[in-house]
């Protein structure tokens, strides 16, 4: 089985091609949002490389948020028109998850977090070890509010994601000795993972018309919206 994984939710764009047996191929480019203009060039590219054909893909796997809602869209729509052109199936993968995985195997609770803007952060709670297992729903909540949560938890605490950088201060004054932070390729977001947690059978299969983007909370102008400002 050959998988394609996209992920173009935060700052760096990555696909990646993975089979039973080992990660195929795998672009990461970390630098500017520019992922409508990166992205399929990179895509190509690989797939030169890999000597492989989009039509050898058996399951494409995408990255569908939270993050940037520009970002969501751009992988979400990406893997629909390739899985729609060869008739394959998809999967939906959890952004968040998926960030989670690069770091498994340490023993305590996993927490990921993207900058969602307003003092507040996307998040969800993994407990590491042998395997990863989700202790909470993807989410969107104020970083006080989640700091306040963890402050119960007895386990160690490893922070992953790029809301590190803006929160980090914050998250070691208020958890001391508890926290511990990613290493910096921990601290990417990866293809990678996504296509290995589809190949592990996280996430249902759909149709290509079936894929969508999980926001987790509505845009500024939706949010704008309700609050009738326009």
């Amino acid at each position: 089985m050959l998988i394609f994984g996209i992920d173009t939710c935060c700052m760096a764009a990555t696909a990646a091609l993975m089979d039973e047996h080992k990660l195929v191929a795998q672009t990461v480019v970390n630098h500017n949002r520019t992922h409508s203009q990166k992205m399929m060039p990179q895509i190509e590219t690989m797939f030169q490389q890999a000597e492989k054909e989009v039509d050898e893909v058996d399951l494409f796997a995408a990255a569908v948020g939270p993050g940037s809602f520009t970002g969501v869209r751009i992988g979400v729509a990406t893997v629909k028109a390739l899985a729609q052109a060869v008739g394959k199936p998809c999967v939906a993968v959890s952004t968040l998850e998926a960030l989670a995985f690069n770091s498994t195997v340490f023993d305590g609770v996993i927490c990921p977090i993207l900058d969602a803007r307003r003092n507040q952060v996307y998040n969800g709670l993994f407990q590491g070890g042998r395997e990863l297992v989700r202790l909470c729903e993807d989410r969107a909540l104020g970083i006080d509010q989640l700091l306040e949560e963890l402050k119960h938890t007895e386990e160690k605490i490893l922070f992953c994601g790029d809301g590190v950088p803006a929160f980090r201060d914050v998250i070691e004054e208020t958890l001391g000795d508890q926290c511990v932070f990613a290493s910096r390729m921990q601290n990417l977001n990866l293809a990678g993972a996504v296509a290995e947690l589809a190949l592990l059978g996280h996430g249902e299969q759909v149709s290509c018309g079936e894929l969508v983007p999980q926001y987790v909370r509505l845009s500024q102008a939706e949010r704008e919206r309700m609050e009738g400002k326009f």
